[in-house]
């Protein structure tokens, strides 16, 4: 995983936002370019000065706002960063059209040199739990803390409402499914997102419905939407036949950083059976479970993962003070 290149001279930060992309209250979001690869990163105000720093990485579909929500909670702890991955949110593909999570686990690495933030606290979701995890395995140079959110590990057998999410990895369905969802306005995929990521999608307001069905709309203009979408996902599926030293769980043993885990009781794409796997996997683990909890924890009981996460801040903390 470490960087052949050289380190990273020729990043440029614009302070203007990428074109449509919005920063919620207390945001900024700019453009950050690097040889063969431009990321949309989100960042909140610090709330004060010298504060450790965070990177969030979000998940299959997602965007750095996702994690908008936490960032806001836990902004007076750590200085929270989030990025859009090559092909989603407002970054734009990768030059070299890798979607693996090999692929996406380099682009966090080149920003965290190219940034100089780094050791930081991680945090993933889902896909973007697999690739901070392939980091912090890798570069433990570069993880304080590692935070996964229902972490894309392999899962055998997968549960059955995932089977639809993992056959966008196959060749030709994504193609048929867009072809069958066309006409469909933006608000019922949107529903049908919502309910799949969700424990309790009507706890959406209708506020943050109408956010998410506009961006949504915006996203599936994109010409490479499919395409980032469908590789991502069998960079997932991928990651179930990778043997020896690159599987993801034998990846997870080598995690030296402290790790908080949390899991959701009604997530339809992680079974929560999962937890208690990854909880014996890492070496320095920590576990949430949260009954009432689907896919994204982050974002439907922020306040619980941001007191777990103050608490293993407070742990680490402590720790390194003795």
């Amino acid at each position: 995983m470490s960087s052949t290149e050289s380190p990273e001279a020729a990043l440029s930060a614009v302070p203007v936002p990428p074109s449509g992309a919005r920063a919620g209250d207390g945001e900024a979001v700019r453009s950050v370019m690097l040889p063969g690869l431009t990321l949309t990163v989100r960042a909140r105000a610090e709330q004060a000065d010298g504060l450790p720093p965070a990177l969030f990485v979000h998940g299959l579909g997602g965007s750095s706002s996702n994690w908008s929500a936490l960032m806001r909670l836990i902004g007076d702890r750590v200085a929270c960063e989030a990025l859009d991955l090559p092909g989603f949110g407002h970054s734009p593909p990768p030059d070299d059209g890798n979607y693996s999570i090999g692929g996406h686990a380099r682009a966090v690495v080149r920003l965290l040199e190219a940034s100089g933030r780094g050791p930081v606290h991680l945090f993933g979701n889902s896909l973007g739990g697999a690739v901070v995890t392939k980091v912090a395995a890798a570069r433990p140079d570069l993880v304080r803390t590692l935070t996964l959110v229902s972490p894309a590990l392999p899962e055998l057998p997968p549960q059955r409402s995932a089977w639809s999410t993992g056959a966008l990895g196959l060749p030709g369905v994504p193609t048929l499914l867009s072809r069958a969802t066309r006409d469909w306005p933006p608000e019922r995929h949107t529903r049908q997102l919502l309910a799949l990521c969700y424990g309790d999608p009507s706890k959406v307001s209708e506020e943050s419905f109408a956010e998410h069905a506009s961006e949504y709309e915006r996203r599936m203009a994109l010409p490479y939407f499919w395409d980032a979408l469908s590789r991502s996902a069998r960079g997932i599926l991928d990651a179930y036949s990778l043997g020896g030293q690159h599987n993801l769980w034998r990846q997870a043993e080598r995690v030296l950083a402290p790790t908080l885990l949390v899991y959701g009781g009604r997530d339809k794409l992680v079974s929560s059976r999962m937890a208690y796997r990854a909880a014996r996997t890492f070496r320095d683990a920590r576990l949430l479970m949260l009954p009432d909890t689907g896919h994204v924890a982050m974002m439907e009981h922020p306040d619980a993962v941001a007191r777990a996460f103050r608490e293993l801040l407070d742990a680490t903390d402590a720790r390194t003070d003795h």
